[in-house]
């Protein structure tokens, strides 16, 4: 088991970029659940006004199988 974690991102961007970012988020609870992943943080930030980001963050040995199913936006690693 690896301890380094690997940061997803998905950008919403425009007048209900929260929001739909948000609603990701559920998305994601479900996929966490069905793949039983141990790590379980995730959620959203806001960047700016009509910019928002829902992220999950994953061990790196669940990265690849993660990246594949969702397709991520971005991805970096985490100190």
């Amino acid at each position: 088991m690896s301890n380094k974690k690997i940061k997803l991102s998905w950008d919403f961007r425009g007048p209900d970029g929260a929001k739909t970012a948000e609603h990701y988020t559920h998305h994601l609870e479900e996929f966490i659940a069905a793949n039983n992943l141990r790590n379980r943080i995730y959620g959203t930030d806001d960047l700016k006004p009509m910019h928002s980001v829902s992220y999950l963050v994953v061990d790196a040995d669940e990265s690849d199988a993660v990246q594949a199913a969702l397709r991520p936006h971005r991805v970096e690693e985490m100190d």
